[in-house]
């Protein structure tokens, strides 16, 4: 799976919206989308604090395992 789509499902299956986790990422909506269409590849700080909201291990959210890990 692609990280993208990773980042779609997650954000889908925690009911918010693209506002809402552009928002967290300090950036706006439309750049977001990038990100989630696999347009624009997501900055590893992005990355951290995503993995970091959603409670879910970099390489899960990387798409690189198909099952989540909680942090500790």
């Amino acid at each position: 799976m692609y990280f993208y789509r990773r980042l779609k499902d997650l954000r889908e299956d925690n009911d918010k919206t693209q506002e809402e986790i552009a928002e967290i990422l300090g950036t706006v909506r439309q750049q977001y989308a990038k990100y989630e269409n696999g347009k624009q590849e997501l900055p590893m700080h992005h990355f951290v604090t995503l993995a970091k909201y959603y409670n879910v291990s970099l390489d899960y959210l990387a798409g690189i395992i198909s099952e989540p890990r909680k942090l500790k």
